[in-house]
């Protein structure tokens, strides 16, 4: 035992846990406001940390660790908490470990505890959840655990205002410094070790009444029933959808007054010329473009967030996992590819959960054939011009069936294409679903709020920085050079953009495109929503935001026919017109060749549909 002078109070503190055990709610318990989220060196796995003021007036640096079972680690997550608490990274070990665990649920969360206490490092347990397992009737001996495990166990309660006091009293204890002991993989005996001793300490530490997930039980008889399971998962997935088109739609218009009225304030200030088109054209629509589509975003993720602190989540993805695997994924695939309806973004980096590399490559390939938000603009624009409003069966809506085998059509391609790519695959490279199922509860409206709060900023920073970059690029792509003396043109015509879109229509051609849908694939490739405004500039119209669509409509209906509306919507359901997606692909992958090949991929799936689609229509007389 070290002398007290040796002692020091720890002023970096890492909190280390299993999925779902409530980790992030004690870090927000503990940091509130006073935290940011930012990527490990080298990666793409998020770390979020925050600052702890104590009641003493001392600053703590507390670290939130991606959730593991295991210090074996399985997937990117798990081997960067492996590599902080074991040292491997360019950053000192914590000077507190604190190990998070579900109070119902020790005996999942013991195995992870005694891996943790093998590295030398001063810990405290965290018997996180503890009023639920009261609840539920499980007594967990707190002294006994001490004792048994060798460190200091307190209980918290991550959701309650004051449910952290006694895990702060414990930081605020002076530790010995650490000493790493360092760290190899178990073997199998080691593992069967670790196990038999979790099953020691929970026969002394703690009682658990007969049936104490009776609750969850009776519950999971429906979520998880073949037949009922599903037809709940296809309600819940309406209603989500359903909300973020309908919940979004007054707060995206207050977006597009704001960007508007920005807008003609600058016009008010500056004069006409380069700057203010910069200003308005570039810079302001650029960014209003991207923010316009925020409130989608977060109306998605509150109701995955709200799914996953409930505790569905997990339960949908493991119903689920075996249609997916007909086609070579697991339900662990679902959560990314859920999220790519409001991104693909999101969707691309949520990948990183899954452990095996063959499928969590196979998802970051079709996540893009999800039909996200910003392709909505597109869909309605030319659903409008060309698909008449008409009842169908007296139930339906012509226009929302359109819509919604638009939908239909990219996650039966995206299927098709995880198929196709198991062909390639050993089969025995297959990784079937293994995860935890966590006790339902409710969400925590706390909890929520700040999860939206890092969605956003992380959007925001990354999505929206990108396309404003790439916006002004394109918007002097679009104004240079001027034109010359006595055009009779649209300016743009002898921009380079138009120079571009006129070379371009040779190729677009046999699929139906005309020159100025081929401008107006450059700037989309910002982003699939600039497509719109884009058309809308090369039709010489002035108007912005909501106007362009309106008077696009009876422009484009007298001036193209069906068949090229039909290989547009085609086109949008398929191409990767998304350049800060493939940029997020680049930075999963950290290779530019998965890159390539997802562009190459997609662009001639689209060529190839779009020209089946043109010809059979005007087969059809849809010319």
């Amino acid at each position: 035992m070290a002398e007290a002078g040796a002692l020091q109070q720890p002023g970096r503190i890492a909190l280390l846990g299993n999925p779902n055990c409530g980790k992030t709610a004690l870090f927000n318990q503990l940091t509130g406001s006073r935290q940011k989220v930012a990527n490990y060196a080298g990666v793409t796995v998020e770390r979020k940390e925050g600052m702890l003021r104590t009641p003493s007036g001392r600053r703590v640096f507390v670290l939130d660790l991606p959730g593991a079972y295991s210090l074996n680690a399985l997937s990117a997550d798990e081997a960067v908490t492996r590599d902080v608490v074991t040292g491997r990274r360019s950053e000192d070990v914590p000077d507190l470990l604190v190990c998070v665990t579900d109070a119902t649920n020790l005996r999942l969360n013991l195995r992870l505890v005694l891996e943790a206490r093998s590295l030398g490092l001063p810990m405290v347990v965290a018997l996180n959840m503890s009023d639920m397992a009261r609840r539920q009737g499980i007594q967990v001996d707190a002294k006994k655990l001490s004792q048994e495990l060798g460190v200091p166990v307190v209980e918290t309660v991550g959701v309650h205002i004051d449910g952290a006091k006694d895990l702060v009293a414990a930081i605020e204890a002076p530790v010995q410094p650490a000493k790493p002991a360092g760290w190899t993989a178990p073997a199998f005996e080691d593992v069967l070790a670790t196990q038999r001793e979790v099953r020691r300490i929970l026969s002394v530490a703690v009682t658990e009444p007969a049936g104490s997930l009776d609750a969850s039980d009776k519950i999971d008889r429906v979520v998880l029933h073949p037949v009922w399971g599903m037809l709940v998962l296809a309600v819940a997935l309406f209603l989500m959808f359903q909300a973020v088109f309908s919940w979004a739609e007054v707060p995206m218009g207050w977006i597009e007054q704001g960007t508007a009225a920005v807008g003609e304030l600058v016009k008010t200030v500056l004069p006409e010329g380069t700057l203010q088109s910069l200003l308005v054209d570039g810079v302001i629509a650029g960014a209003g473009g991207v923010i316009v589509f925020l409130p989608q975003i977060l109306i998605l993720f509150l109701f995955i967030l709200a799914l996953e602190d409930s505790g569905y989540l997990p339960r949908a993805a493991f119903l689920l996992d075996r249609v997916m695997g007909t086609v070579g994924l697991s339900g662990r695939s679902f959560i990314p590819l859920l999220s790519s309806f409001a991104c693909a973004i999101p969707g691309v980096m949520a990948t990183r959960t899954i452990s095996n590399w063959r499928d969590r490559l196979t998802t970051i390939m079709i996540a893009p054939l999800m039909t996200c938000s910003a392709r909505l603009p597109v869909y309605a624009l030319l659903i409008a011009a060309f698909i008449p409003a008409r009842e169908v069966a007296g139930v339906f809506n012509l226009q929302g069936l359109v819509l919604f085998a638009l939908y239909v059509f990219g996650i039966v391609s995206a299927m098709a294409v995880a198929w196709v790519m198991k062909r390639f695959r050993d089969a025995a490279t297959h990784s079937p679903l293994m995860m935890e199922l966590p006790a339902y509860r409710w969400p925590n409206l706390r909890n929520l709020l700040l999860g939206l709060y890092e969605r956003a900023w992380i959007f925001i920073r990354r999505v929206g920085t990108i396309i404003l970059t790439l916006t002004i690029v394109l918007w002097f792509l679009s104004t240079f050079p001027s034109p010359p003396e006595g055009a009779t043109g649209p300016a743009i015509q002898y921009s380079l953009a138009g120079i571009i879109g006129r070379g371009l229509e040779h190729i677009f051609a046999p699929i139906g495109f005309n020159w100025q849908i081929s401008i107006a694939l450059v700037p989309g490739m910002a982003a699939r929503e600039v497509a719109v405004g884009a058309l809308g500039t090369v039709y010489a119209l002035s108007a912005t935001g909501d106007d362009v669509a309106g008077a696009l409509e009876p422009l484009i209906a007298g001036s193209w026919s069906l068949a090229t509306a039909l290989s547009l919507l085609v086109w949008f359901v398929f191409a990767p017109q998304c350049v800060s997606t493939l940029a997020a692909v680049r930075r999963e992958t950290n290779s530019w060749r998965y890159v390539w090949i997802m562009a190459a991929y997609l662009f001639g799936l689209a060529y190839i549909a779009c020209f089946i689609t043109y010809h059979v229509a005007l087969a059809l007389g849809a010319g």
